[in-house]
């Protein structure tokens, strides 16, 4: 019996909320690159990448409109990071900022309650 199929989906997603979490803050220091100045932005996007990888089995770009969110998947193209995130550092989703960036922050972190609250604002 697979025990990942038999977790509540609410483990669930907590889990992925918090592998997405780690993953941006870990991209960022990796690349140089800061959180929107704006965290509402921030959470909004690690919540949003959480939950493609809930649904689709990875962490499809939010920001985007799909006709077909699996083949987009497939594609791999917006798949966080993104192809123009990688080669060009251009998040589209604001997400990985360059310090010359208007809206680029000072902080390459962010807690989950932070997600959370943020998120809960936002509803």
């Amino acid at each position: 019996m697979n025990t990942a199929k038999s977790a509540p989906e609410g483990q669930n997603k907590d889990k992925n909320l918090e592998s997405m979490r780690k993953f941006a803050e870990k991209y960022a220091q990796r690349t140089d690159t800061y959180f929107c100045s704006n965290l509402s932005v921030t959470a909004a996007v690690i919540k949003g990448l959480a939950e493609h990888k809930q649904e689709l089995g990875s962490p499809l770009c939010p920001c985007r409109h799909y006709e077909d969110k699996a083949a987009e998947v497939k594609k791999a193209y917006w798949n966080c990071p993104c192809v123009p995130m990688r080669e060009e550092k251009k998040c589209h989703c604001m997400l990985f900022l360059t310090p010359d960036n208007a809206f680029a922050g000072n902080t390459q972190s962010i807690s989950t309650e932070q997600i959370t609250q943020l998120c809960q604002s936002m509803e």
